[in-house]
C-alpha cells in the first residue's frame, strides 16, 4: 500500500471532520469548575463555533471526564483535536488510551449516521496510514491502544493490521510485540482499559500468538522475542518451567 495513498485518504478524512462538525459548540448551559478546569472566559470559548483553542486549553478539554454532555463537547473541539492528534501534538499523561477514553466518553458510535461514520474513517485512516509510515507522529502501539479504547473493541484494528502486507507494518509490530511482551506475560493488558480489560488482553495475546511469530521470523527480530510471543500462548506450569521464561516481579 502506497504511503501517499494513505496520507490522501487521512487528509480526506480530517478534511471531512471539519465539515461534518463545523458550526458545533458545548451544551449552552456547560459548566465547569473555576479551580480545577479553567475560567468562565474559557468556557465560553468552547460555546462560540470554529474558535481555535490554545494548546493547554485544548489539552484540558478532551482531558476533562466530567462535561454534563461530553459529546458535544467532542463534536466542538474534533476537527482541531483530530489534526493535533495526527501531528503528534497530543500528549496525555499516561498514554494515548486516555485520548481513546475521551472518544469513548463522548459516545460518538451513537451519533447521527454521517458523524459517527465520519469519525470512524479518520480513525481507520490515520490507523492505516501509521502502519504504513516508518515515523508515525504516534507510535503504533500507541495509536493501537487509542483505536482500541475509542471503540470498545480489538477486532478491526488487528484484521487490519494482519491483511496489511507491508515491511513497515511488519517492524511496527516488532516493536509492539517487545512493548506488549512484559505486560501479557504478566497476564495483563497493555494499557488501563475503560472495561473489559481481561477479554480484551485474551484476544490480544491469541492474535500475537498466531499471526505474529511468522511475520516477525521474516525481519530477524531476536530469538528472545520470539521465544517470549510462544511463551504467551502458554499456561501455569508449561510457562513457568520453560526454560526461555523471565524472572521478573510483577
Amino acid at each position: 500500500m502506497n504511503l501517499d495513498r494513505t496520507r490522501l485518504r487521512l487528509d480526506r478524512a480530517l478534511d471531512d471532520l471539519t465539515v461534518t462538525f463545523r458550526g458545533m459548540t458545548a451544551w449552552s448551559d456547560e459548566n465547569q469548575c473555576d479551580c480545577h478546569w479553567g475560567s468562565q472566559e474559557e468556557l465560553a470559548l468552547l460555546k462560540i463555533p470554529g474558535v481555535e483553542l490554545d494548546p493547554d486549553l485544548l489539552h484540558r478539554t478532551w482531558d476533562a471526564p466530567d462535561w454534563s454532555d461530553h459529546g458535544a463537547v467532542l463534536r466542538r473541539i474534533l476537527p482541531q483535536f483530530a489534526r493535533e492528534l495526527v501531528g503528534g501534538r497530543v500528549q496525555p499523561l499516561f498514554g494515548m488510551h486516555e485520548v481513546g477514553r475521551c472518544f469513548a466518553r463522548g459516545h460518538w458510535q451513537q451519533w447521527p449516521t454521517q458523524q459517527s461514520a465520519a469519525v470512524r474513517e479518520f480513525l481507520h485512516a490515520w490507523w492505516i496510514h501509521s502502519l504504513t509510515d516508518p515515523d508515525p507522529a504516534v507510535p503504533v502501539h500507541e495509536l493501537f491502544a487509542l483505536c482500541a479504547e475509542a471503540s470498545g473493541t480489538l477486532t478491526p484494528w488487528l484484521d487490519a493490521w494482519e491483511a496489511l502486507d507491508h515491511p513497515v507494518a511488519d517492524r511496527h509490530l516488532a516493536v509492539a510485540a517487545d512493548e506488549w511482551e512484559y505486560n501479557l506475560l504478566g497476564d495483563e493488558l497493555p494499557w488501563d482499559a475503560w472495561e473489559d480489560a481481561e477479554a480484551l488482553r485474551v484476544e490480544l495475546a491469541a492474535w500475537l500468538v498466531r499471526y505474529a511469530p511468522d511475520r516477525l521470523r521474516a525481519l530477524d527480530v531476536p530469538d528472545e522475542l520470539l521465544h517470549r510471543i510462544r511463551l504467551i500462548g502458554l499456561t501455569g506450569p508449561a510457562r513457568r518451567e520453560d526454560p526461555h521464561c523471565p524472572h521478573r516481579t510483577y
